[in-house]
């Protein structure tokens, strides 16, 4: 389902901003970790869902097929929750629309007036609450519901109408639980699976310096990420303990510092290591990553270089291999909370306020009118629809309205981006769709044929799907179209008219969602992106104040992740339309603040994670943020280490003047023309 609001972008991807070209999408659509674990399983649960459906001749299949993408996540217990979740929702709107139904479904205005009313409540919960991830999914189900009334006299009718649209949606979750409970990997796993490929990136990168920094950069921009969710999950479903659970915290927070330092020494000629030491480190490195895919992890860890081999390197080469050797010494062992300053305790106090948890609603709810204008915008594009298909009596393209809620999205810049991608998947989808159709249902002469028939053309969809973010709505909208087009029924069919009248409501409902997304309350994404720079900020403030429980080499890796996120929103602002687009100064300007951020970075987590509270390093962090428009009030003098604190100063020189050197590297680059002179506003 498409993104609300307020829910953030998906990571940077390599292919950059301007979209990948043929050999960018080649190398997209490569294999990645658990790609192909996560497209069999979709598959599988999408034949499953038709299966069931075909023995029971329940309607629109293609839908409750289609709704298993949405269902899935890496690990099991997210998707079998998400999932058991999403049942009881429904089940519960489902008993609100059958309450509404008896006292409209006479009355087709008030029926109409009914579907507008819960749609935009409903799509104002997935926008401003914790309903996101189903919420759009709701309220289609609603406006199914009260649309197939219409189509039902009074009493027996109208209720089965009603219990079919819950079968469309418990069909797929009881598949999705099923397929999940027997193939889908614990968090547990994967947790160790994405730490032990960390070390082996950083063992790599010891060996041959540069030869992994771009796999090495996204590790640290999104694979780690998810490593500390997937371990409150573990605990959920009680896969650990919760001394196992506090061990591989400090596991991540280690693999990150390992991961840090050996960029460190591939990016910069003066932090190289010499190759016998290299070669030591790399292979204890290896050594714990095959403990972590096994499913264990490492502890009392033997130093791998003597101090005399350490002592005689140059400063920064030397800060290197004491941050690796120390992060390998203690990887699996929570060390204790260095002391702050007074100051710095209250910044810890300030930090660990910010984390909360918050409730269902999310704090801008009911001050923010983006959440409000994105239900309004959807339900006007859906109902837009229905009328349209309703008025033409031309009922084979009602998936011009449930495309409405399957492709709307937050921001303008997003609608737009990712247009071209909606249609060139629908395109794709609607190809395969129509040659199976003439070439391969013809020939199925049983259910199973049909069944083989929908996998393949799942595996393909859910491959592109699970894949990188700026290829993944391809995916989605080639599993819409192909299901539409190939599921007509409990049995195979092949009238292609409904093949293209389904077809033909998609690319409806696209064009709907694209004109009132762009023409109705455009929602630039600039104002986003200063908050989430003025956030990042903060963040790094609190970090280097040693605020919070949880170990700093974790916090760094979801600082690390959001750094990701902002380059993808600031890429995102270049097609917007020409009304609501940011200057090219101001693009520039958010670029550089970005650059500043990425370039200290590095140094600046390794200084958080040895010397918290160093007052050098919060005042290399003033003057990163101080050349960006939106600073935090960093207060000088309100972050400072503790006398006696120190050791290795001549380690934390070195870093020091590392930042130094790379914040002065980093300058103005001048701004490209306006691109409000263009006309052209969609990717090409």
């Amino acid at each position: 389902m498409a993104r609300p609001a307020a829910e953030p972008a998906a990571p940077v991807d390599p292919a950059g901003p301007a979209g990948p070209g043929a050999a960018g999408i080649l190398r997209l659509l490569g294999p990645l970790p658990g790609r192909l674990e996560l497209t069999t399983r979709v598959a599988a649960a999408a034949a499953l869902t038709v299966l069931v459906t075909s023995l029971y001749g329940t309607p629109e299949a293609a839908i409750s097929a289609y709704l298993v993408f949405f269902l899935n996540r890496a690990d099991r217990t997210s998707s079998v929750v998400m999932s058991i979740g999403a049942l009881v929702l429904i089940s519960l709107v489902i008993g609100l629309v059958l309450l509404v139904a008896m006292a409209s479904i006479d009355w087709p205005l008030w029926r109409v007036m009914w579907m507008t009313v819960l749609s935009a409540g409903l799509l104002f919960l997935t926008s401003a609450s914790k309903l996101r991830p189903v919420g759009a999914i709701l309220a289609m189900i609603v406006g199914f519901g009260l649309d197939q009334l219409g189509l039902a006299p009074v009493g027996e009718a109208a209720t089965r109408a009603l219990l079919y649209a819950w079968l469309m949606v418990a069909i797929p979750i009881g598949a999705n639980v099923a397929i999940n409970l027997l193939m889908a990997p614990s968090p547990r796993r994967l947790a160790g699976r994405r730490l032990a490929a960390g070390l082996r990136l950083a063992a790599d990168e010891l060996r041959a310096p540069a030869s992994t920094a771009p796999a090495l950069q996204a590790c640290l921009r999104e694979g780690l990420e998810p490593v500390a969710g997937w371990l409150k999950l573990a605990r959920l479903e009680g896969s650990v303990t919760p001394a196992d659970a506090a061990a591989l915290h400090q596991v991540l927070a280690s693999t990150t510092t390992i991961l840090l330092a050996a960029q460190l020494a591939g990016r910069e000629p003066a932090a190289r290591l010499p190759a016998a030491i290299a070669a030591a480190l790399a292979d204890s490195l290896e050594a714990m990553a095959a403990m972590l895919h096994a499913g264990g992890y490492p502890v009392e860890i033997e130093p791998p270089l003597a101090p005399a081999a350490v002592a005689g390197l140059p400063p920064l080469a030397r800060a290197v291999a004491v941050e690796l050797q120390q992060a390998m010494v203690g990887f699996a062992a929570p060390a204790p909370m260095p002391v702050p300053t007074t100051a710095a305790e209250g910044g810890s106090k300030a930090g660990a306020g910010s984390a909360r948890k918050g409730g269902f609603l999310l704090p801008d709810a009911f001050t923010n009118p983006v959440h409000v204008r994105y239900a309004l915008k959807t339900t006007a594009a859906a109902m837009f629809c229905y009328l349209l298909y309703a008025q033409l009596d031309w009922p084979g393209i009602h998936t011009c309205f449930i495309t409405c809620y399957v492709v709307s999205l937050g921001t303008t810049a997003e609608t737009v981006e990712k247009l071209t991608l909606r249609i060139a998947g629908c395109a794709v989808g609607a190809v395969f769709g129509t040659a199976a159709l003439v070439f391969v249902t013809p020939a199925l002469t049983s259910i199973g044929g049909l069944i083989a028939l929908v996998f393949a053309g799942a595996w393909l969809s859910a491959w592109v799907a699970e894949g990188s973010p700026r290829i993944a709505y391809a995916g989605f909208q080639i599993a819409f179209a192909f299901f539409l087009c190939v599921l007509q029924g409990a049995a195979p069919g092949f009238d292609l008219t409904i093949a293209r009248d389904r077809v033909i409501g998609i690319l409806v409902g696209n064009l709907a969602v694209y004109l009132v997304f762009t023409r109705l309350w455009p929602v630039s994404i600039a104002a986003s992106i200063d908050a989430a720079l003025d956030e990042l900020w903060r963040q790094w403030e609190r970090l280097l104040g040693g605020a919070g429980p949880e170990p700093r080499g974790a916090v760094v890796a979801g600082l690390l992740a959001r750094q990701g996120q902002l380059g993808e929103h600031i890429a995102l602002a270049r097609y917007e339309p020409a009304g609501i687009r940011p200057a090219s100064a101001w693009l520039a300007e958010r670029r550089l603040a970005l650059a500043r951020a990425e370039a200290v970075a590095g140094p600046l987590a390794l200084l958080a994670v040895r010397w918290p509270g160093d007052a050098g390093a919060v005042e290399r962090l003033r003057r990163a943020a101080g050349h960006s428009r939106g600073a935090p009030p960093l207060e000088a003098g309100a972050t400072t280490m503790a006398s006696g604190a120190r050791s290795d100063d001549g380690l934390r020189a070195s870093l020091l003047a590392l930042i130094d050197q790379r914040l002065t590297a980093v300058a103005p680059a001048p701004a490209p023309d306006d691109p409000r002179e263009s006309p052209i506003h969609a990717p090409t």
